[in-house]
C-alpha cells in the first residue's frame, strides 16, 4: 500500500506549524518548503513519489499561511522568523540534518538553512530561485537586471518593479488580491508561455500600472487545468480568505533585514553541501539566461552545484511534476549517496 499523506501540527511556545507527512517516519528526511502564495499542497506530487523511494517527507505551512501560525505585525515576516520555524519542525522531527527543497520564497527559507546551519542539511534544492549570498532584495536584484529587456529607463528596476510596489503600496498590494481571492489565484498560477521567451515579465508593469491588475482585481480567468485541478484551487482559495493575504506578502516587507540577517551567515555564506538548482525555461520573472546575470552569486558561491532547466514556468512542482521529480532523484542518487535510502 502507498504510504498516506497525513496532517500534522507542532505547537511550540513561539509558534504553530502545520505540516503534511508521508513515508516511513525514520526514513531519510526531505522537508519541502512551499512560495507565495502557495501552501504545503504545492508539494502534493512529490510526496508520495519520494516516500515511495524511502524517504520520510514533511512540507509545512510557512508562517502566514495555512493552518501555521498567523501574525500581525510586519517584522513577525522577517526570513530569520521563518527559518528558526523551521529548525524548530527538524528538531521535533528528532533529525539533526535534512534535505531542504524549497520553491520561491521556501527557497529563500531552504538558501538560509544552507548558509546559516549548514550543520543542519544534508543538501539544499530550490526551484526558480538562485542563491543570493547578500540577501534577496532590490540593491542586489536590480544589478543583475537584462537590461535587454527591461531599459534602466522604462524598467528602473527590472522584473522587480513589483517588490518595490509591495514597499510603496502595501494595503493597495493586499487588497487587490483579497478582492477576489479565487480569481487572484486562478490569476497567479498558471503554467509558463515559451512564446514570451525575451519579453517583459508582469511583474515590471506592477509599479507603473498601479498594482498586479492594473489597480483594481484580478481577472475571472479560466483555471488553467495544467497547475491547478478544482480541489486544489478550493483549498488554496479556503486558506487565504480564512487567513487574509498580509502575512504571505508581508513577508516581501522585510527585505532590508533579511540583507542584514544574510551579513550573518557561516563561511561568507559560501555554501560547501551539494546544491541543486531548478531553473524554469519559461519563468520570465525569475530568467537566468541571455544577459541575465540572475544565477551569478550562487555560481560564485556554491562549490558543489548542479544546475537543471526545466521547461516550466514559475508554478515548477505542479505544473511539470515528473521533470521536477526525476531531477531531484537523480540529484539525490548522485550527491548524496548517503542519504539515499538503503
Amino acid at each position: 500500500m502507498p504510504y498516506p499523506v497525513t496532517e500534522q501540527v507542532l505547537k511550540t511556545e513561539r509558534h504553530t506549524t502545520a505540516y503534511l507527512a508521508c513515508g516511513a517516519p525514520d526514513a531519510p528526511l526531505i522537508i519541502f518548503v512551499h512560495g507565495w502564495p502557495e501552501l504545503a499542497i504545492s508539494w502534493r506530487h512529490q510526496l508520495p513519489v519520494f516516500a515511495e523511494l524511502g524517504f520520510r517527507c514533511v512540507a509545512p505551512d510557512l508562517r502566514g499561511y495555512g493552518r501555521s501560525s498567523i501574525y500581525d505585525k510586519q517584522t513577525d515576516y522577517a526570513l530569520e522568523h521563518g527559518v528558526r520555524d523551521m529548525l524548530e519542525l527538524l528538531d521535533s522531527l528528532g533529525r539533526e540534518k535534512a534535505v531542504w527543497v524549497g520553491h520561491d520564497a521556501g527557497s529563500l527559507v531552504a538558501w538560509t538553512i544552507a548558509s546559516h546551519h549548514p550543520e543542519r542539511c544534508h543538501g539544499v534544492v530550490s526551484l526558480c530561485i538562485p542563491y543570493l549570498n547578500k540577501g534577496f532584495a532590490a540593491e542586489n536584484l536590480v544589478p543583475l537586471v537584462d537590461r535587454a529587456i527591461y531599459p534602466a529607463d522604462t524598467y528602473p528596476a527590472g522584473q522587480w518593479e513589483y517588490l518595490l510596489f509591495y514597499e510603496e503600496n502595501f494595503p493597495a498590494a493586499c487588497a487587490a488580491f483579497e478582492a477576489d481571492t479565487r480569481a487572484s489565484i486562478k490569476a497567479m498560477f498558471r503554467r509558463g508561455n515559451p512564446a514570451l521567451r525575451g519579453e517583459p515579465a508582469a511583474s515590471s508593469n506592477v509599479r507603473r500600472n498601479g498594482g498586479w491588475f492594473n489597480g483594481g482585481k484580478a481577472p475571472d480567468l479560466e483555471r488553467d487545468e495544467a497547475v491547478l485541478t478544482e480541489a486544489d484551487l478550493a483549498a488554496y482559495t479556503a486558506a487565504l480568505e480564512r487567513n487574509g493575504w498580509f502575512g504571505p506578502c508581508a513577508w516581501y516587507l522585510n527585505l532590508k533585514k533579511d540583507v542584514a540577517y544574510a551579513a550573518a551567515a557561516a563561511n561568507d555564506g559560501r555554501l560547501a553541501m551539494p546544491a541543486l538548482f531548478l531553473d524554469g525555461a519559461n519563468d520570465l520573472v525569475c530568467l537566468t539566461t541571455g544577459g541575465s546575470r540572475f544565477a551569478e552569486p550562487m555560481r560564485q558561491h556554491c562549490s558543489d552545484l548542479t544546475e537543471v532547466m526545466i521547461q516550466s514556468g514559475h508554478r515548477m512542482a505542479q505544473e511539470c511534476p515528473v521533470a521536477v521529480n526525476a531531477a531531484l532523484a537523480n540529484w539525490l542518487a548522485m550527491k548524496l549517496p548517503n542519504v539515499w535510502p538503503s
